[in-house]
């Protein structure tokens, strides 16, 4: 058995494989569009029906308390085997348009298991330092996710068929490292029983409702941000006459840097806590949005440089929500709480990426990303609030 402290590594590049499933359909939906006759506006429901099948398999987590009740690492395996088969049976089994998002949301169901699970598994390894942990953590599922853009930028080389099977494969490799490596953590309290009860009595803590609301305001703009990368690097250069061909490549440096911004992130969480990291970070990310017009007007160099930081600010402060989603919920409800949390964040995604992919068209693509705004207010606010009760606490004490 390995040591504790190489354990979060063997998370980090497991989460990593896995993860690559996620974005490997919206990654090569050009390239199946022939193959596959799918409509010029699919990339939002491609990206949504993973994000539903997301949904759907963490509220079932969730509901039956699975990460508490069973071993997070056979879990993690069994849900990372599912996964890529669903996500390699699109090579060989979708027909069509239909079969295409069935495979792609039975893929974001079995990712409930790798996410969340991953995060569980990483928490029963850590008393303190957990911050610095996630940040690895979600570091490694940042770069799995940015993953299939690097692999589909190298067309001339590779099919889309070959992106599937390849991320397919890494997720195999990855459910194995856990369930050969990494057993169950010694500060895992285990449930020995069925509570349908456990989602809803979470949020009676006033503590975790803080940040599970900063979590839920991230997540309006996250996803929508990564998924419409490409698109605001083809407006841009569209605007301003710049031939090129590595909107892939890019789209894959500006998603996988947000990876090291959260590496980072983990260890600033040990100096000023997991809390103000993340105030930070969503401030940041906010102000991207609330500028966005203004870097279409920017030169290339200044441009790509202010997208690179709203990638890294964008996704540093996930990590150190869900630390303090952690440090906030019931030890034997760990698990089921970053689940529920998990699911209730990635449902918020779903009216992000559709909103602004049905208004592309309609409304000038510098402005739409003016729409994300909301989202880092309200979990600024939310963040706030706790600042402020927990600093009344202490003049009243």
């Amino acid at each position: 058995m390995p040591r504790s402290a190489h354990i979060i590594w063997l998370i980090a590049i497991a989460q990593f494989a896995c993860t690559s499933i996620w974005f490997a359909g919206n990654a090569v939906v050009e390239g199946m569009q022939g193959s596959l006759g799918l409509p010029d506006n699919a990339l939002g429901p491609v990206i949504s029906s993973v994000q539903a099948g997301f949904i759907i398999g963490t509220l079932t987590f969730a509901f039956l308390t699975i990460a508490d009740r069973f071993s997070p690492s056979k879990v993690f395996f069994v849900s990372a085997l599912i996964g890529a088969a669903a996500n390699v049976a699109i090579v060989f089994l979708a027909q069509g348009y239909v079969s295409l998002l069935l495979l792609r949301g039975l893929t974001g169901f079995m990712l409930a298991g790798i996410y969340p699970i991953g995060m569980k598994i990483a928490s029963d390894y850590h008393r303190s330092g957990l911050g610095k942990a996630l940040g690895f953590l979600v570091g490694a599922l940042v770069l799995g996710k940015a993953f299939p853009h690097l692999l589909n930028s190298f067309t001339s080389s590779f099919s889309w068929e070959t992106v599937l099977l390849t991320t397919s494969g890494f997720a195999v490799a990855g459910g194995l490292m856990i369930l050969i490596w990494v057993p169950d953590g010694p500060y895992r309290k285990k449930s020995h029983q069925l509570d349908l009860t456990a989602i809803f009595r979470v949020f009676k803590n006033k503590g975790f409702r803080s940040a599970a609301f900063g979590y839920f305001g991230h997540m309006w703009e996250l996803y929508a941000f990564w998924v419409f990368i490409p698109t605001i690097i083809l407006a841009y250069r569209e605007l301003h006459g710049i031939p090129g061909e590595a909107t892939s490549f890019l789209a894959f440096g500006v998603i996988a840097v947000g990876g090291l911004a959260c590496m980072l992130g983990g260890y600033l969480s040990a100096y000023m806590g997991s809390r103000k990291v993340a105030f930070v970070a969503l401030f940041c990310s906010g102000l991207c949005c609330l500028i966005s017009p203004l870097l279409f007007q920017l030169p290339a160099f200044w441009f790509y440089g202010a997208l690179f930081f709203w990638g890294m600010m964008v996704v540093a402060d996930s990590p150190q929500m869900s630390t303090l989603v952690a440090q906030s919920a019931p030890q034997d409800n760990i698990g089921s709480a970053l689940t529920i949390v998990n699911c209730i964040g990635f449902a918020i995604t779903i009216f992000s990426i559709q909103l602004i992919n049905d208004l592309i068209g309609d409304v000038p693509i510098a402005y739409l990303f003016w729409l994300l705004v909301p989202g880092p207010i309200f979990g600024l606010i939310a963040l706030w609030k706790k600042e402020i009760d927990e600093y009344r606490t202490r003049i009243n004490d």
